[in-house]
C-alpha cells in the first residue's frame, strides 16, 4: 500500500513537470494591431496658420489686430526703436523733401515703438486698407478732421502725452515720443475697440516659386527723395539673402539694439503727388495705380501697382505678384520725375 502511494505521488510529479514545459502560443504577425499603440514616424508637425502680412507659418495665433504707427524719419530722430518687428513699412514725403514711415505691426509686437510723429490723411488711408488701429502724435487739418469723425480707430498723443505715450530725455521733441504694444493695448479697451480681426492675406510665392524667381539683377538700389538727408539705399545680402536700408549712408537700425533692419521685399511704385498748403503739405493719389519695381532676391521686375479695396499691390498681367514670405518695404515716390530718374541700380 505503501509502495503504491509513492507511485502514485511521482507520477503526479511527471504530469505537472509536463503541464509547466508546456509552448506559449506565438504572437500571430499577419494579424493588424490595434490602432491606438501604432506611432508614425513620418508625421511632421506643420504649421496651421500663416500670418497675413508676411506668408510666415506658424503655430501661433494669428488673428490679432493690425496696429499702423506713424513713425518720425528725421535725422534726429534716428535710429528709430521697432521698425525691425514691422511685417510692411510705407515710407512716403509728409511734406517738402522729408519722409515719414507708416509701420504697420501684427505678427510681431514690440515693446517700444517710436519716436511716433503726426498724421497726415494718406497714411490714414492705407492703414484703413489694413483694418488697422491707427496711431499717431499730431495731426495735419485734413487728418484731424478724419481723425475726429472716427474714419478710423485710432489713438493720438496729442490726447495721451505722458500717459500712453512717454517723452525720452536723451532727445528733444517733436523726435522723443514713443509708445509700446501694452500701452496701445491698454488704450485700445479703454475705447472699445476690436483687438482681434485679422488683415486679409497678401499673396506670398511658394519655396519653389522663391528659389526659380527671374528678374534683373538688382544688388544695390538708390531711391532719391530729393534731399540727401532722406535719400534711400538698399543692399542685398547674399549670405541672409536678404536687403538691408541705408538713409542719408548711415544703415538703418534698432536705436537700443543695434539689430539692422532686413527686408524680403522692396516695392517701389510711383504716383502724382501736389503740394496743398504753404507748410508743403502734400496731397498723394494712392488710388489711380501707375508703374512700380519689385525687388526681391537680388532681382527687379517691372510691375503695376493697384489699389485694391484700399491696399497697394503689385500686379503683372492683371495679376496679383506673390512676394516673398517675410518683411516687405514700400517706397512711394511722385512720379514727376518718377522712376526713371529717381531710382538708380
Amino acid at each position: 500500500m505503501k509502495f503504491k502511494r509513492v507511485l502514485f505521488i511521482i507520477i503526479a510529479i511527471f504530469l505537472l513537470a509536463g503541464c509547466s514545459t508546456k509552448e506559449e502560443p506565438v504572437p500571430d504577425d499577419s494579424k493588424p494591431k490595434d490602432a491606438a499603440v501604432i506611432k508614425n514616424t513620418d508625421v511632421k508637425n506643420e504649421p496651421s496658420n500663416m500670418f497675413p502680412l508676411t506668408g510666415v507659418a506658424t503655430n501661433e495665433d494669428t488673428e490679432q489686430r493690425a496696429v499702423a504707427v506713424m513713425i518720425n524719419n528725421h535725422p534726429k530722430a534716428r535710429p528709430q526703436s521697432g521698425l525691425s518687428d514691422a511685417d510692411i513699412v510705407y515710407e512716403l514725403l509728409a511734406e517738402g523733401d522729408i519722409t515719414r514711415f507708416l509701420a504697420v505691426f501684427q505678427s510681431e509686437m514690440p515693446n517700444q515703438i517710436g519716436p511716433v510723429r503726426s498724421a497726415r490723411d494718406y497714411y490714414i488711408e492705407m492703414a484703413k486698407g489694413l483694418d488697422c488701429i491707427y496711431v499717431c502724435h499730431g495731426n495735419s487739418p485734413e487728418a484731424k478732421t478724419m481723425l475726429d469723425k472716427g474714419y478710423i480707430d485710432n489713438l493720438n498723443g496729442l490726447y495721451y502725452d505722458g500717459t500712453l505715450f512717454q517723452r525720452s530725455t536723451d532727445r528733444n521733441a517733436p523726435h522723443n515720443s514713443y509708445t509700446s504694444f501694452d500701452n496701445i493695448e491698454k488704450g485700445a479697451k479703454e475705447k472699445g475697440y476690436e483687438l482681434t480681426g485679422a488683415p486679409e492675406p497678401f499673396t506670398f510665392l511658394t519655396e519653389e516659386e522663391a528659389v526659380g524667381l527671374q528678374g534683373e539683377s538688382a544688388l544695390k538700389i538708390e531711391i532719391t527723395y530729393g534731399s540727401a538727408e532722406f535719400n534711400v539705399k538698399y543692399e542685398y545680402e547674399g549670405t541672409e539673402e536678404k536687403y538691408k536700408r541705408y538713409s542719408n549712408g548711415e544703415q538703418t537700425v534698432e536705436h537700443k539694439s543695434s539689430k539692422p533692419i532686413l527686408l524680403d521685399n522692396i516695392f517701389i511704385i510711383e504716383t502724382t503727388h501736389k503740394v496743398v498748403d504753404d507748410k508743403g503739405r502734400l496731397k498723394i493719389d494712392l488710388k489711380s495705380g501707375g508703374k512700380g519695381y519689385l525687388l526681391q532676391k537680388g532681382k527687379v521686375n517691372e510691375v503695376e501697382w493697384v489699389n485694391k479695396d484700399g491696399r497697394i499691390i503689385p500686379v503683372k498681367n492683371d495679376k496679383e505678384v506673390g512676394l516673398i514670405p517675410g518683411k516687405t518695404w514700400v517706397n512711394i515716390i511722385p512720379n514727376q520725375p518718377g522712376l526713371v530718374e529717381d531710382v538708380s541700380f
